[in-house]
């Protein structure tokens, strides 16, 4: 008798860890994003490497409007360590949603399409497109319609980019574009003569510019703003989020929305060459998917 209670006692017990154990996985499992970075004071952001977006410093500090708009939110939230990892931009759409990266930010634009693949934060800032040509400006080019006209006119993109989409609602022929890894690929095209034209924002070719002594490459002042659907077109950037990640989405808006109220976002911003004109405004993410 005492040898089949303990033996109760034993299975009992056994059960009991069985439980337990159980528990404390499934407690792990439900564990969200935002939840498992608290806790470990970590959160992994996926950065396309773009001046004036995101890069690396002379020191190998990154760093870039995204980087420290995304830094002070996370900051706020209790996540002290962002592991940044630079990657094309191409790349970070599909590395969000294999796993790689928690968040992804930087030039990457609210559009409908990417809408569909990923959830939008609240836009952090606004910018207009630009295009640079060979020195003088040799073929007019003045807007996306002058590449149009020319079918011979040849521009360079960076692949994924949303230029690629207003192009050719502007009527360029994909054989007219090249699609480029980076913005030095960019510039490199452009000043060899293999391409007529580059296009990208305005902060980012000013910095692009600035840093490549491309000495032939000059800036359309003078360019046109494309359209879409009888529309100017103003890019609005932000974080994009898991569908999953609801919480962790809210939580960055709300901090997002003090950083706005407060004067903050444009504190960090205008160090990398933006201005107020460069708030997004009323302008909602709601919005500007459903265009």
């Amino acid at each position: 008798m005492k040898k089949l209670l303990t033996g109760l006692l034993i299975g009992l017990l056994l059960l009991s860890v069985s439980a337990c154990s159980s528990t404390s996985s499934g407690s792990e499992e439900k564990m969200s994003t935002l939840e498992r970075a608290q806790k470990e004071g970590k959160i992994v952001v996926g950065f396309s490497g773009e001046v004036p977006y995101a890069y690396e410093d002379e020191n190998g500090n990154l760093t870039g409007q995204s980087v420290e708009v995304a830094r002070a939110v996370f900051n706020e939230l209790g996540i002290e360590e962002m592991e940044g990892k630079l990657t094309k931009f191409s790349s970070l759409i599909p590395g969000l949603k294999s796993g790689n990266f928690d968040v992804i930010t930087a030039g990457m634009y609210i559009t409908p399409e990417r809408c569909e693949q990923v959830d939008f934060g609240e836009p952090e800032y606004s910018i207009g497109e630009a295009l640079a040509v060979q020195k003088g400006n040799p073929l007019n080019l003045q807007s996306y319609e002058d590449i149009a006209k020319k079918p011979d006119v040849k521009v360079a993109i960076m692949n994924g980019a949303i230029e690629i989409d207003y192009l050719k609602a502007a009527g360029v022929k994909e054989s007219q574009m090249e699609f480029v890894q980076d913005i030095p690929s960019n510039i490199a095209a452009l000043e060899s003569g293999r391409v007529d034209a580059i296009t990208m924002t305005g902060p980012t070719l000013e910095a692009a510019l600035s840093t490549a002594n491309a000495k032939n490459i000059e800036r359309v002042t003078d360019f046109i703003q494309p359209t879409v659907n009888g529309e100017s077109i103003r890019g609005y950037g932000a974080a994009a989020f898991k569908p999953e990640d609801d919480d962790l989405r809210i939580a960055y808006n709300e901090v997002l929305q003090k950083l706005k109220d407060s004067g903050q976002l444009l504190e960090i911003i205008s160090e990398f060459g933006f201005t107020e004109a460069d708030l997004p405004g009323d302008m909602t993410t709601e919005q500007l998917c459903e265009k």
